[in-house]
């Protein structure tokens, strides 16, 4: 049996209060939360006041739930030297908050990608010292395929930068081109977390708006590949089905133990 903490995103229940959602996360069986945009707006940011995170630590911890990660943003439109700034503030933000994880989600203008991996190499040491690891997913862009998360995290060569494996991400960008299964184990050293998401693709069209399991994902090879190769977690469920929030609700609770029960098979 594999122990590894699963957590639950506030994504689902993105159009409610953060109150609201964590409440609802907690109730589901989750402990650790990550921390999406709630109403439209991350809650902590790199312009977010002393205030403002703990504010947002303690709404989260209100509700019983620790906010081990949030959701990361690298600002390079404002020039170089002024982004590698605004991110060591979130690096500072996230650290008050109580987050060990920042979840990176790559560029998708690739005339900007020098200065996206100096910015990381910048600021990775900075992580390392608050205690905190940058985990960059596969998102399109620059982070498409499993070799371009593996790239990357080579060229910023720092033990604070590791990939965040999303399966579901993998199927949705490359419109079913390419499978999480086959790369599962051969990334897993590289990887410091993974996002439990499906993916399914009707009519050329992508939809990770599904609850895991009712998809392409294989979540018993991915999670077995990703163990094997000594991955030891966390993981965060990220999106679920469901139109209304009741649904949503039902689906984030029954996702819970469909992912210990494999868990508790590997």
């Amino acid at each position: 049996m594999v122990h590894l903490t699963l957590g639950c995103a506030t994504r689902p229940f993105a159009s409610l209060p953060l109150a609201e959602a964590c409440q609802r996360i907690a109730a589901a069986g989750y402990r650790d939360v990550a921390l999406f945009a709630s109403q439209g707006r991350v809650p902590v940011r790199g312009d977010s006041t002393s205030e403002q995170v703990r504010a947002v630590r303690q709404t989260v911890q209100d509700a019983g739930l620790h906010p081990s990660m949030l959701l990361a943003r690298t600002n390079l439109d404002l020039g170089l030297d002024a982004a590698i700034a605004d991110y060591r503030r979130l690096i500072a933000n996230a650290a008050a908050l109580g987050a060990r994880w920042l979840l990176e989600l790559g560029i998708g203008q690739p005339e900007q990608y020098d200065d996206y991996i100096t910015l990381l190499r910048t600021v990775s040491p900075d992580a390392a010292r608050a205690g905190i690891g940058i985990s960059m997913k596969p998102h399109g862009g620059v982070t498409l395929t499993v070799d371009d998360l593996i790239r990357i995290c080579h060229e910023v060569d720092h033990p604070a930068f590791g990939i965040s494996y999303d399966p579901g991400n993998i199927i949705y960008y490359t419109e079913g081109e390419r499978r999480p299964e086959p790369d599962a184990a051969r990334v897993a050293p590289l990887v410091t977390t993974a996002i439990i998401k499906d993916c399914i693709v009707r009519d050329d069209t992508p939809d990770v708006m599904i609850t895991p399991g009712e998809g392409w994902v294989d979540f018993r090879a991915v999670l077995g590949g990703l163990v094997s190769g000594d991955f030891a977690g966390p993981l965060y469920l990220e999106t679920v089905g469901g139109k209304t929030v009741e649904e949503i609700d039902a689906n984030v609770r029954r996702t819970r133990p469909f992912v210990l029960d494999i868990l508790a098979t590997l």
